[in-house]
């Protein structure tokens, strides 16, 4: 299915969803629907697995749930459950299914305690497979089912919750040849409430222009092996920033290539981002994400909760945190082996340095890492410009790179991407300013394909570009007294003609003329007219 096709069901979907919505904000309406799009996900691919596995029989006139309602119920449905979840992680029962659901609604036998059943035995179940509980415990605990704006009464918000359900099961979501692309809707919807949801919409989603630039300045040095690449996003919103490098790798479509891991303090957010990463086919085993304060709580150094010694560096760091966000930053973090060799902690009004501090932490001897944060970090002095001189006299920092101004939701800022690497055989710094290149929008700008291509072909090729890029040597940024921003290595200004003095005393006396006969002309009218 092309693009433009996925964006016209989105487009469709979109409006029917702002109509039954009602008064309810757009950033709150997503939960439900990105929800029991999920659920619709989980249960279909459920019944794949049943069929394609010879899980169930299924004679001749039945359909699969039919069958899998009837086998269940004629023997142990625990065993099918435990079954189900051993693969899967998770695991539905029969009469919890989307077709089941939507039978019900169609029989007009839903009932308001439904959808809670529906969900608490989900919960249940998802206890069944302990290395992946905490995948799916809780991920549809979002949806406030007693919201007085789904309806007045219990059975108002269930007829609510019933049309949304049946919106979601009108969507065409496999091409002509079979090919699932409910994974590439569900993105493009989660574009669409992060546009809708203004400032909120910057915290769980990065343009796809700007997720793509982080993902291939990541992987330009990646080639395919046969060990698992791994990704790791310490703010990871909705995770699509993470799917965007995985779709970058060449080896990126190979089932269990790349492992993926974040953290994600909002609850609300971190629940979108395991909807999203399944909805992409990334398996249970293959992703380790954490609700947790990622400056507060650093990655677990130890076995998790499903036993699995989490690693403590990856082969890549990407990320878009908060833009100078408070944080606590305590004398005893000096103590924390992120920070303390920086001799400086990021000040308590703008943590952007200990963000990068802590992506850097976990970056590899051969990995790469890029993150997005406001030109402050560029020049602002104290002890942030300690930490910055400490990170280039270690030879961390690769390359600086200006983007346009509002190119994200919630704010209009210019913002920056800053590279590092640890194991750079040069000391050069390649600095790029993109700021002027882009397409105006009218609530925001974009960056074509051909902007992000410049960009990446600039970062890999590391020469001189007039008015858009400059490599600095060490010494030249040592200068500079370690102050990084842009207009200090990278000269975009744009000479103005030289006056031509002569013609313009020229074009003078041709107006002065005009202007006389001009004259002359209003006098003898008012000759005429006697005045």
């Amino acid at each position: 299915m092309s693009e433009n096709n996925i964006q016209t069901i989105t487009s469709k979907l979109w409006a029917m969803a702002n109509e039954l919505r009602g008064n309810m904000d757009a950033g709150e309406f997503k939960n439900y629907i990105l929800a029991f799009m999920f659920y619709r996900y989980l249960s279909e691919h459920q019944e794949d697995y049943l069929v394609s596995n010879h899980v169930i029989d299924i004679p001749e006139g039945t359909t699969a749930n039919e069958a899998y309602k009837a086998e269940a119920n004629g023997n142990d449905l625990a065993d099918y459950l435990d079954d189900i979840s051993s693969m899967l992680g998770y695991a539905i029962a029969p009469n919890d299914t989307w077709v089941s659901l939507n039978e019900k609604i169609d029989n007009a036998q839903v009932i308001p305690s439904d959808y809670q059943t529906i969900f608490d035995n989900f919960n249940k179940n998802a206890e069944l497979n302990k290395e992946a509980s905490r995948d799916f415990s809780g991920v549809f605990n979002d949806i406030n089912l007693g919201d007085s704006r789904l309806g007045a009464s219990t059975t108002a918000r269930a007829k609510s919750l019933n049309n949304i359900v049946k919106l979601v099961d009108d969507i065409k979501y496999k091409e002509e040849n079979g090919k699932d692309v409910l994974g590439e809707i569900y993105e493009y919807l989660i574009g669409q409430f992060a546009a809708s949801a203004g400032k909120k919409g910057g915290e769980f989603y990065t343009p796809h222009q700007v997720s793509q630039i982080l993902a291939k300045l990541v992987t330009t040095d990646v080639k395919e092996t046969g060990e698992s690449f791994t990704v790791y996003d310490p703010t990871m919103g909705s995770g699509s920033l993470l799917l965007t490098v995985g779709n970058e790798l060449p080896h990126g479509g190979k089932a269990g290539a790349i492992k993926y891991y974040g953290q994600e303090l909002n609850t609300t957010t971190y629940n979108l981002a395991r909807m999203n990463l399944m909805m992409h086919d990334v398996t249970f085993n293959n992703m380790n994400l954490n609700n947790a304060d990622t400056l507060e709580n650093d990655w677990p150094d130890g076995p998790n909760e499903k036993g699995i010694n989490s690693p403590r560096s990856f082969d890549a760091v990407v990320t878009n945190p908060p833009y100078s966000a408070k944080w606590d930053n305590k004398d005893s973090k000096m103590k924390d082996p992120r920070f303390s060799e920086y001799g400086k902690l990021a000040p308590a009004s703008k943590a952007d340095y200990a963000f990068i501090l802590h992506s850097i932490y976990h970056l590899n001897q051969t990995g790469s890492m890029a993150i997005v944060l406001p030109h402050g970090v560029l020049f602002r002095g104290a002890a942030e410009g300690k930490i910055r001189q400490t990170l280039i006299e270690k030879n961390y920092l690769d390359a600086v790179i200006g983007l346009p101004a509002n190119l994200f939701y919630g704010t209009s800022i210019p913002t920056t991407i800053l590279v590092f690497k640890k194991n750079r055989k040069n000391n050069d710094v390649l600095f790029i300013d993109a700021s002027n290149e882009y397409e105006k929008g009218k609530n925001q700008n974009t960056l074509s394909n051909a902007n992000v291509e410049k960009i990446i072909n600039t970062f890999i090729k590391r020469e001189d570009v007039e008015k858009y890029a400059h490599l600095a040597s060490f010494e030249e940024i040592k200068n500079n007294d370690f102050n990084l921003n842009i207009p200090r290595y990278v000269d975009t200004f744009e000479e103005e003609e030289p006056i031509d003095l002569q013609e313009v005393k020229d074009l003078i006396a041709k107006d002065d003329e005009e202007i006389h006969q001009l004259e002359k002309e209003i006098e003898e009218q008012f000759k005429i007219l006697g005045i």
